[in-house]
């Protein structure tokens, strides 16, 4: 009794998410007429008619005539243009994308079509039609990169191109989860259900998830052959307990074949195989075996493969039981065209071996889409002109083929080397983004109607042709136009440009054209003005020249008069000699350059200064501040605010009443004054509002001081693990301090060039302002990241409890580790606790380990902070908790982004503003709200570590 109550439950809430899954199905009816209900699935399918612009609806001759969506097809035109079809989806979400091809009887065309297929740049099939009754069913099961996917046709080899349906459906959190989905997509080989009792194939709504699942009674080339002898087919209609992580059907788990002779074997060809594969099989004891009788068999493969047949495979030993669900999964195995696979019985068992059904898949490479910015530019450029069928153009503007107005590279990741847009009726100002398609080597905007002036373009360094003529473009040519390095030709005829024309255009290395602009002319007093400049700057330098000369003779002659005072003389007078040369060389920079801005210092000169420091203010990175001025600020450092493994840190006060943070060093050790110069160089040259901005540094004798903006809040680690009685936090002012925190540190991976690892990400490093608004500061142990490398080796250094372990382990360190520290972080604000603690966790636990065990069991409301019982949505803090998960991975490919983290932060304090996820959290020990959401992370966090020591995984018993 308790056993059927716990599956009423259990079905209840799976009967919920389905129902939920449902609404969110994409049922595309491609060359349809109309949307309509399909009468044997209940499914709502939608025509293609404005979705689709191209092509063309057609009739199918002979169609499938048991399902309404192949009575007629969508065919395009053979040409070298793709034709996509554009599904929304929810980043990082899994689901199954399914496409099918239906073609019918020929008419008068001599063959069947053969095309490709693909998935945003990713090569999915080659489409090839060669029966005309068959269904070709393609479908990958794919983690969404974005919140689009397009499914894209093209390159027709014979015949024309042509789809019949296109189909999204989402899974729930833990369905088909690998450790390579960040790089790979699993496309479907072989899905089968053995003991089917009709060559029908099984799908919604037997299968709430829409997978099509094969009868094993169909009879095509290549599907199924070799049967042994002894085979029989058994079913039954008991419930089926199917409590695992892929979910399959109850019916197919109530329908099997038995090896009543000792053996099961099968052959399948798979197609674009030989290849590495994610493998599935799926076992139930659905006959009631005696008390003396056993089910054991092993698999046997061809090749024979030792890490996965020798496993012994006892079904209801393995499933706790029989009518209830093993799912042995292969995670990384290396499969041929021809799979040859039998189930053998072992010596000890009494019944042949069973099998209900299989499910390979391929893994396939994600290909690189065009780059994101260049894209970003392109949109622009689109939402610039609503009147032409150009915009329309879908997919990838590069993969896999382009689209007509641009051309691309043939790098990776594809970038956008010419915009070809004239005569495009074009309205608005160009966009100052294209300053980023640094790749681009030809801009054609010609005859359209364009104002404003033109934007800063100067990082376009391989920039060659430049077409602006005939527009309404205006303002003055920017001077850094003569010095692009590659440009050849400016066209800016008909425009309302003004100003004087940069003498660098006019040396007849560019062909300019600048016809019919009224205010634009040449200057040529310039030269004349240059001549001067020149001839002066000559002048000064001869003057400072003779002076150098007569300084060394005259240091000469002292040391002949004074040799006995050599040795105390002569450091005083190199001294003299390098501040001098510093002096002379200073002054000649400013007169060579009059228009040049140098920021200047008042500081002493110090050994480190000249050998380490003066290289700081020359290159104008950050502002210096004496130490007379940093004691006054802090009334002679009275007010300490608090300590760190750099020094004391105090409050001040500057004279305009800036409030500052004033950071002494503690002392002058190599270690800590490389923290010093990293610090300044990094903070001077980075600028984010979510990063604590440094205001400027002091070094005079052995003081090494770092001024920063003041936060008033102080820092993230008092407000979670102060004391009791200090002001708690809100779960929404964690979210938002949690999202700040996550976007500084985005910022660093994704916004510097090269791009910046933190290395200490901690809630210490974590400060609030005086609005409460998180920023990250602490930039001592930063790494900066070289632009071919993936990962930098480095001895491990960070906080304990912090740690990324796969980084401390091989000491290379990727922005992953980041993301690692992160997700500790992430797990502090929800549960309130330390990292490490063994008051809460014991010697031998940590806050990752104590929460993945909870979570695992579905249990998030053990490890939710008591502040925050009675005041959290339960689905808020959930997802925050399968984030941090996925951040703490074992393994750095595993993790997200910190984009994709940002995204999960904003989802949830949607969740908790808005009307869904009304459920709060109640407290420790109780399960309500938890059921629900145990089945969708349980499995995740369950995947074991794959050994891929020899290529492959072996199976789990569970």
């Amino acid at each position: 009794m308790a056993l059927y109550s716990h599956f009423l439950v259990f079905y209840f809430f799976f009967l919920s998410s389905v129902l939920c899954q449902v609404t969110e199905f994409i049922s595309i009816d491609c060359g349809s007429t109309s949307n309509y209900t399909d009468p044997r699935t209940g499914l709502q399918w939608i025509s293609d008619n404005g979705i689709m612009n191209y092509g063309k609806s057609v009739e199918v001759k002979n169609p499938d005539g048991k399902f309404v969506q192949y009575q007629r097809r969508r065919d395009f035109s053979i040409d070298n243009k793709k034709y996509c079809y554009n599904l929304s989806t929810k980043e990082r979400r899994r689901y199954i994308v399914r496409a099918t091809f239906q073609y019918g009887s020929l008419e008068n065309e001599d063959s069947f079509p053969k095309f490709e297929l693909y998935l945003d740049a990713t090569k999915w099939s080659t489409v090839t039609i060669l029966e005309d009754s068959r269904v070709y069913v393609k479908e990958m099961i794919i983690r969404a990169p974005s919140s689009s996917i397009d499914v894209c046709i093209c390159c027709a080899t014979t015949g024309s191109p042509f789809i019949s349906t296109v189909e999204l459906r989402p899974l729930n959190l833990s369905m088909y989860a690998t450790d390579f989905e960040d790089s790979f997509f699993l496309k479907l080989a072989a899905r089968v259900n053995f003991g089917a009792p009709t060559e029908d194939a099984l799908r919604y709504p037997d299968d709430p998830y829409d997978r099509i699942w094969d009868s094993d009674l169909i009879k095509r080339q290549n599907f199924l052959v070799g049967v042994a002898p002894g085979t029989v087919r058994i079913n039954t209609s008991e419930n089926i307990d199917i409590q695992t992580r892929e979910y399959p059907p109850v019916k197919v788990m109530q329908t099997a074949v038995v090896g009543k002779e000792g053996t099961l074997s099968y052959r399948l060809n798979l197609e674009d195989f030989p290849a590495n594969a994610r493998a599935y099989a799926y076992f139930a004891e659905i006959e009631d075996l005696g008390a003396n009788e056993t089910r054991k068999f092993k698999l046997m493969m061809n090749p024979y493969m030792s890490d996965y047949s020798n496993a012994v495979v006892n079904i209801a030993e393995n499933a706790n039981g029989s009518y209830r669900l093993y799912e042995p999964s292969y995670m990384n195995v290396s499969l041929d065209f021809v799979l040859s696979f039998s189930f053998v019985k072992t010596r000890d068992s009494t019944q042949g071996p069973l099998l209900n059904a299989i499910e390979i898949s391929k893994y396939l490479k994600i290909g690189s889409k065009t780059d994101d910015q260049d894209v970003a530019v392109l949109d622009v450029f689109r939402s610039m002109s609503t009147r032409s069928s150009w915009t329309n153009e879908g997919g990838d503007p590069c993969v896999p083929a382009q689209w007509e107005w641009v051309n691309c590279s043939s790098t990776t990741p594809p970038r956008i080397t010419k915009i070809e847009l004239s005569g495009k009726k074009l309205e608005g100002e160009i966009p100052p983004e294209i300053n980023s398609m640094e790749e681009l080597t030809e801009l054609w905007l010609d005859g359209n109607f364009l104002t404003g002036s033109l934007p800063d373009i100067s990082h376009l360094v391989n920039l060659k042709v430049v077409h602006l003529e005939n527009n309404k473009l205006s303002g003055s040519l920017p001077k850094y136009l003569g010095s692009l390095p590659t440009l050849r030709e400016l066209y800016i005829q008909n425009n309302s440009f003004s100003g004087q024309i940069p003498p660098a255009l006019l040396t007849g290395k560019v062909i300019i054209n600048y016809e019919n602009n009224p205010g634009l002319h040449k200057d040529a007093a310039k030269k004349l003005h240059y001549k001067l400049i020149l001839g002066t700057s000559i002048s000064v330098l001869a003057v400072l020249l003779v002076l150098l000369l007569g300084s060394l003779i005259y240091l000469r002659n002292l040391q002949r008069k004074t040799s006995h005072q050599k040795s105390n003389g002569q450091g005083m007078h190199s001294s003299v000699l390098l501040v001098t040369l510093q002096t002379l060389l200073h002054s000649a920079y400013v007169v060579v350059f009059p228009g040049s801005s140098l920021l200047t210092s008042t500081k002493p000169s110090t050994a480190y200064s000249i050998g380490r420091g003066w290289h700081l203010v020359d290159d104008g990175v950050s502002y210096y501040i004496s130490f007379s001025e940093l004691e006054e600020a802090t009334n002679n450092f009275s007010k300490k605010i608090g300590k760190g493994s750099f020094g004391t840190v105090y409050y001040g006060q500057m004279k305009d009443g800036k409030e500052v943070a004033v950071k002494i060093m503690a002392d002058s050790s190599s270690h800590l004054t490389h923290q010093f110069v990293t610090e300044v160089a990094l903070l001077s040259r980075i600028h984010h509002r979510n990063l604590v901005p440094l205001i400027g540094f002091c070094e005079e004798g052995h003081q090494r001081i770092l001024v920063y903006e003041y936060m008033h809040n102080g820092t993230l680690r008092d407000h979670i693990h102060g004391s009791d009685n200090q002001k708690r936090l809100d779960w929404l002012t964690r979210l938002q301090i949690a999202e700040d925190a996550a976007k500084g540190l985005e910022y660093l991976h994704t916004g510097c060039n090269p791009s910046i690892i933190h290395r200490d990400v901690k809630t210490s490093n974590i400060l609030l302002d005086i609005n409460m608004r998180a920023k990250v500061s602490d930039f001592g142990l930063s790494r900066q990241a070289e632009d071919d490398l993936t990962h930098i080796s480095s001895v491990a250094r960070g906080t304990v409890g912090y740690l990324d372990p796969e980084y401390y382990a091989n000491q290379q360190l990727t922005e992953k580790s980041d993301v690692y520290s992160f997700g500790v972080v992430l797990l502090e604000l929800i549960s309130g606790k330390k990292p490490v603690s063994t008051e809460d966790f014991g010697a031998e636990m940590n806050i990752v380990h104590w929460a993945r065990a909870l979570i695992r069991k579905g249990d998030v409301a053990s490890i939710v902070d008591n502040v925050l019982i009675e005041n959290a949505k339960i689905e808020s803090i959930w997802r925050i908790a399968e984030v941090a998960i996925q951040c703490v991975q074992q393994r750095a490919v595993s993790r997200p982004r910190m984009q994709e983290v940002i995204l999960a932060i904003q989802e949830a304090s949607k969740i908790e503003k808005g009307s869904d996820g009304n459920q709060k959290i109640y407290g420790s020990g109780s399960s309500r709200g938890q059921s629900s959401r145990k089945t969708l992370l349980t499995s995740f966090l369950e995947i074991e570590s794959p050994d891929l020591s020899n290529g492959c995984l072996v199976p789990a018993a569970r």
